[in-house]
């Protein structure tokens, strides 16, 4: 397999709020540009009323004096097609209404479709879908503001025997209790991916790789806890935890790689008879 930087490029392509913004932009524009029009045009309009209703107000001060008589059908005429010019301006703004808000909800469900997909439906964590993305955010912050960034991945041991005596129901009811605790073990800064099957991947921000072993004894704590409720008879739920650290240069398979290693490292000391909850 070819080698990846963690650090890829910016994406190119506009982001959804970017397009948004500019949408409404031209809309508030266009918005702005009718009511221009609609005041010049009556301010034009009605000045124009008053001079030929009342040439004398308007002039009599001057030295040019000039009369002007219209008929009745004409100053209809003038009324109705002021009014038919301002509800034709209406109508045009009602309408960029419906385009501004067509544009909104357009945006919103592209968006929130957008992160459904990034979205693991049973755990409702990340997806592997997510992990360029998430990789591409969390090491371009790193990098920009020189932080340390480590990741975790976890294994859940024994998950087909969990399948097999319980059901698949009951496994996917752990895979989601399994989420729970690892997003309770970290921070709102930190992401939580389902990174396949009974795997998952923990991105650590501004967490060096001494912090890990902090957030390693969380998730043993919780994992105690949970098996202390006794959700699985006779069956203890058991965390193999793996972690490595991001540095200039490496590649996502590098760090992938040496988590994977300290992970499977961890599940072989677990066979050999270790009891605790996470290894």
């Amino acid at each position: 397999m070819t080698a990846r930087p963690i650090v890829q490029p910016e994406d190119k392509a506009e982001s959804i709020l970017s397009k948004l913004s500019k949408q409404l932009t031209l809309l508030e524009q266009r918005d702005f540009e009718q009511w221009v029009i609609v005041v010049g045009t009556g301010i034009l309009v009605g000045a124009g009323l008053v001079a030929i209703l009342f040439p004398g107000a308007v002039l009599r001060s001057g030295t040019v004096h000039f009369e002007i008589s219209v008929s009745r059908e004409l100053f209809l005429g003038l009324i109705a097609l002021l009014v038919l010019f301002n509800t034709y301006m209406m109508s045009m703004r009602l309408r960029l209404r419906r385009a501004r808000g067509e544009v909104i909800s357009t945006a919103i469900q592209s968006e929130l479709l957008r992160l459904q997909s990034f979205s693991d439906p049973l755990t409702e964590v990340y997806n592997r879908r997510a992990l360029d993305d998430m990789l591409k955010k969390y090491s371009s912050r790193a990098d920009r503001l020189n932080k340390p960034l480590s990741f975790l991945m976890i294994d859940v041991d024994r998950f087909r025997e969990i399948n097999s005596r319980f059901g698949h129901t009951t496994g996917d009811f752990v895979l989601l209790e399994v989420a729970t605790i690892l997003k309770s073990a970290v921070r709102g800064s930190d992401a939580v991916i389902r990174y396949g099957g009974d795997e998952f991947l923990v991105i650590l921000a501004d967490a060096p790789r001494e912090d890990v072993a902090n957030v390693k004894a969380r998730i043993q704590r919780f994992v105690e806890d949970w098996n202390q409720s006794g959700h699985l008879k006779d069956f203890e739920l058991v965390l193999s935890v793996g972690a490595s650290a991001w540095g200039q240069g490496k590649t996502v398979d590098e760090i992938m790689t040496e988590a994977d290693q300290e992970m499977y490292a961890a599940k072989a000391r677990g066979k050999e008879g270790r009891t605790t909850s996470v290894k």
